[in-house]
């Protein structure tokens, strides 16, 4: 029943590079740190991070199916990745996840997804990590899901899918736009959908510089939402061209089971890479979540 299908998402620190992890064409046998267990029928998901002051600041979607409603929650961990705090740093009226973390000209930004507000939202730290505060100047052309930025050279590109459209092209479209500076004005690529492919189109963890061009992590949908992620090698890239070329996805290996169903993040914090993992439950309990769910809305 659809009704039963329940995604828990588990969230983890790989101690290995991102730019290693590609070289070698999977994460079988690599070092896992996982997070705690939120409890049932809540989950962590798309993590990522920076080291500041000999900590990992590692943010992360935060997500009950009581209320639906993600928001932002920073772990820090020390060097031995041990955790010493967890906690909310960012909530919203509407749904937040896929919290990008950017440090440009000695700010700390976060990029958080949040379609449903109908804009892409640039938040600054006041007080990292936990005070944030909307930069006023920052606008972007449409409301990007899993915006995933990436500065070369002395240019800013943003890659994410259209929130637009249907959850297959959610899933299946990449567009990309570029700016001079990370506030803008940003530019929508002639191109646009530069790529219609459920397998390696929806962005899905850091670019990163390697072997001489760019790699971006996408999401292969075929099979189910976030089922593993594709490396996508970016061959051309300029404000008029873009061509890429698919690799080998990466799964998440036998021995993460249960959670084994899908992964869909690999985020790059220097000497380690952040990830999640899936596994599908078919609990009834879901029916008693949504009834109390729907209960509670309706009292409203």
């Amino acid at each position: 029943m659809g009704i039963l299908r329940t995604d828990i998402w588990r969230t983890g620190i790989l101690s290995c590079p991102l730019s290693d992890i590609l070289a070698r064409g999977g994460v079988d046998g690599l070092p896992v740190t996982w997070l705690p267990d939120p409890g049932p029928f809540r989950f962590l998901a798309d993590p990522f991070g920076l080291w500041r002051d000999d900590r990992l600041y590692l943010f992360a979607e935060a997500y009950d199916y009581r209320d639906r409603i993600g928001r932002i929650d920073v772990f820090v961990f020390d060097r031995a990745l041990r955790l010493l705090d967890a906690r909310p740093v960012l909530s919203e009226p509407w749904h937040l996840s896929y919290p990008v973390v950017i440090v440009d000209e000695d700010e700390i930004y976060l990029l958080p997804e949040a379609y449903r507000s109908g804009r892409l939202t640039l938040y600054r730290a006041v007080s990292f990590p936990d005070r944030w505060e909307k930069v006023s100047g920052f606008a972007f052309p449409e409301a990007a899901i899993d915006a995933s930025p990436v500065r070369i050279e002395d240019r800013w590109w943003m890659f994410y899918s259209p929130p637009g459209g249907s959850g297959a092209d959610r899933q299946s479209l990449l567009h990309v736009a570029w700016a001079d500076r990370l506030c803008g004005p940003w530019h929508r690529h002639p191109g646009n959908p530069v790529r219609r492919d459920r397998r390696s189109a929806r962005p899905g963890g850091t670019p990163v510089a390697t072997g001489g061009q760019v790699v971006l992590p996408t999401q292969d949908c075929t099979a189910t939402y976030g089922g593993a992620i594709v490396p996508l090698a970016i061959t051309e890239l300029t404000p008029e061209r873009f061509a890429a070329r698919a690799g080998t996805p990466i799964v998440a290996p036998a021995d993460w089971a249960p959670s084994t169903d899908g992964l869909h993040t690999l985020s790059a914090v220097g000497e380690v890479t952040l990830v999640d993992a899936k596994r599908i439950s078919r609990s009834p309990r879901r029916i008693a979540i949504e009834l109390e769910r729907l209960a509670r809305r309706q009292a409203r």
